[in-house]
């Protein structure tokens, strides 16, 4: 399937690079709002740029590929699927649940899929970290811990305003991957409680933003709890307020039998780390020789849906997915808000594992 992307900012480089890997999927053309980066683009890898609104109607493209900033995803999935195209987006799936609900039922209307970042549950740390998992090694899950802890982007990032901005502030910016990886393992949230606060109303950008001022209009830390359907209870943080952590961080599962350390969710491997009942010398590491994607594969979600929409089968980063995580954000906000219990009003299937000694570039 031919697949065009709409936006080529920091993280294009990387869907076009690891989109070659896979035998479903061909990058042919990108656009974006700025001509010049989507010619550059182009030129790097070999690819057509075209202006913004022919990539719509573009007959030679099966999925808009959507890597604008948050306040643009909604719109262009919209505009994407009334034109007939499938649609694969970056994270968030939309800044309201009625957006996600939005999209998700026009693409029913049309025929047509929706898929959506973050794809690194897919990678080989996640992924062994969830066959222990699934293979009893902690038994029932009952409880656990998820941290996102740093100090924010205007330290780094070119253009870090839309981080504190709606639809971004850590939890729409970074709890995509963290929530993703719960259900990965966990399987849906049933209901959330939540609080949160901001350091400041005005950040001070420092390196390469030393001198700029970034206004904040969202709450940059933010404390919930998940309860899952399967009746695990997780402990979830996000912060763009937090100077220095200690090793308490990334995700960790405590079992009947047993607890799991999980390797950050923003990447595709890592260590898992094993302490089991009865076994006094504490955290073993384990290492992972079965599952193959442990570089920074992003693409690995659309190169799956292009797949599954192929041959038949469900792909793992699905829209149904994206909408119940959307689902559980919104929640937490207006947990947080109005200091209530927020029952879920979405669900959606727990992802399929990856297969084992796959090939490089090989999905099943």
């Amino acid at each position: 399937m031919k697949a065009g992307i709409i936006g080529c900012g920091n993280i294009c480089a990387s869907y076009l690079k690891n989109g070659r890997a896979f035998e479903h999927l061909q990058i042919t053309k990108c656009t974006d709002r700025h001509p010049e980066r989507a010619q550059a683009k182009a030129e790097e890898f070999g690819i057509e740029a075209v202006p913004l609104d022919a990539i719509f109607t573009d007959p030679d493209i099966d999925i808009i590929l959507n890597l604008t900033t948050p306040l643009s995803h909604t719109d262009i999935e919209l505009r994407a699927l009334e034109n007939g195209k499938h649609v694969y987006s970056e994270k968030p799936f939309g800044l309201d649940l009625a957006s996600g609900l939005k999209v998700m039922e026009t693409a029913k209307r049309k025929g047509l899929h929706v898929g959506c970042a973050p794809d690194t549950f897919m990678g080989g740390g996640h992924q062994f970290g969830r066959m222990l998992l699934d293979d009893g090694m902690i038994g029932k899950v009952v409880a656990g811990n998820a941290f996102m802890l740093n100090h924010g982007h205007e330290h780094w990032h070119p253009a870090p305003g839309f981080y504190y901005q709606k639809g971004g502030g850590p939890l729409f910016d970074m709890g995509p991957y963290y929530i993703t990886a719960l259900v990965n393992l966990l399987g849906p949230v049933k209901r959330v409680v939540g609080m949160s606060t901001r350091s400041t109303d005005t950040r001070i950008g420092r390196g390469v933003n030393a001198g700029k001022r970034f206004p904040v209009d969202v709450d940059t830390h933010i404390t919930a709890i998940l309860e899952f359907a399967c009746g695990a209870v997780i402990n979830l943080t996000t912060s763009f307020d937090v100077w220095q952590h200690s090793d308490l961080y990334y995700i960790e599962l405590y079992g009947t039998q047993g607890a799991l350390h999980f390797p950050d969710p923003n990447k595709f491997t890592g260590d898992v780390s094993l302490c089991q009942a009865g076994i006094t010398n504490g955290w073993v590491i384990k290492e992972n020789r079965i599952f193959i994607y442990n570089d920074n594969m992003r693409c690995i979600g659309l190169a799956d849906m292009a797949t599954g929409i192929e041959t038949g089968r469900p792909y793992r980063c699905s829209g149904e997915l994206a909408c119940h995580v959307l689902d559980v954000m919104c929640g937490i906000t207006r947990a947080a808000e109005e200091h209530v219990c927020v029952e879920m009003t979405t669900t959606c299937e727990r992802p399929a594992a990856m297969g084992q000694n796959l090939r490089y570039g090989q999905l099943d």
